[in-house]
């Protein structure tokens, strides 16, 4: 592959299909088709299918987690 001796393999982005997205998120493929959609989830069409990227995944989880700490926070205290 031309594109491998270009660059580094490691900084190559690693994209995921709709279907392993929903596994990892433990959602159904259509709650990950609507955040798509929505802007919410970043993805790059591949034809007829979508393709998301691996760090975008790790970002709205952590992001998740985040507003889900921050709500328990705002109730313990508040």
């Amino acid at each position: 592959h031309v594109w491998e001796s270009s660059m580094d393999q490691h900084s190559a982005p690693l994209f995921m299909t709709v279907s392993e997205v929903a596994d990892i998120m433990r959602v159904s493929k259509m709650t990950v088709y609507r955040l798509i959609h929505s802007g919410e989830m970043p993805a790059i069409r591949v034809g007829k299918s979508f393709r998301v990227p691996e760090s975008a995944v790790g970002q709205l989880i952590r992001a998740g987690l985040t507003d889900h700490i921050d709500e328990r926070v705002a109730g313990i205290n508040g």
